[in-house]
């Protein structure tokens, strides 16, 4: 995916220990998307205190993902901005030698995106018809060796740089609203305990239950990510 370079940070050790936090990562989520705010603001959409949220805005100050934006801020009150709209992780060295705090802030990242997927379905009863055709939860299974799986993500890239990206105070056409792209390869190794094969399984002595629905559109199947 394409980004200008001011707008991309790609982590360091520092930068990784800073983010490996779920409510830093979601704090910096909130900035990039709706812009800036107070401590006191994005407690509120946490469902933290504005203490927490502040110590560890001070935090990602201190690891250059915020700074305070000086405009908008007083004496009284201080707003914070996003300094980048992007987080990279792409040194494997970095992975090496920080095994743990990669663990942590993938395991955030995880989190978030599950945040996502729960507060849109929430809101899926008032969702106007022609969004919820929009909305798609979709997985499938594919068996790729390490290059293809590479080249895959390669060209779901290329596919999201054909659109629009949400940067806040930039126009967009009329209709237009902010949708979540969450794209997820995820190896599934094989380990000791894989069950057998299908040829091998014991013949079932009772059809299981159809599957209830979930009452969303049906969809082609696509990797994972709506």
């Amino acid at each position: 995916m394409t980004e200008p370079s001011e707008s991309v940070v790609v982590l360091d050790a520092k930068g990784l220990r800073a983010l490996a936090h779920p409510v830093r990562v979601q704090l910096v989520d909130l900035l990039r998307k709706h812009g800036p705010s107070t401590a006191t603001r994005l407690a509120e959409r946490l469902g933290v205190n504005s203490g927490t949220a502040s110590y560890h805005l001070r935090r990602l100050g201190a690891a250059g993902f915020v700074a305070e934006d000086a405009e908008r801020g007083n004496a009284r009150e201080r707003w914070w901005r996003s300094v980048h709209h992007v987080t990279r992780l792409s040194d494997d060295e970095l992975s090496e030698r920080e095994p743990e705090a990669v663990l942590a802030y993938m395991q955030s990242i995880a989190a978030l995106y599950g945040l996502r997927t729960q507060r849109t379905l929430n809101e899926l009863p008032t969702m106007p018809a022609e969004w919820r055709r929009v909305l798609d939860l979709s997985s499938v299974t594919l068996r790729i060796t390490p290059q293809e799986g590479l080249r895959l993500r390669e060209e779901l890239a290329e596919v999201i740089d054909r659109y629009r990206r949400d940067t806040p105070g930039q126009p967009a056409p009329e209709g237009a609203a902010r949708v979540s792209l969450i794209t997820q390869l995820l190896p599934d190794l094989p380990e000791a305990t894989e069950l057998p094969e299908a040829s091998e399984q014991p013949e079932a002595t009772e059809q299981p239950e159809a599957a209830e629905s979930t009452g969303l559109p049906e969809s082609p199947e696509s990797p994972e990510g709506a």
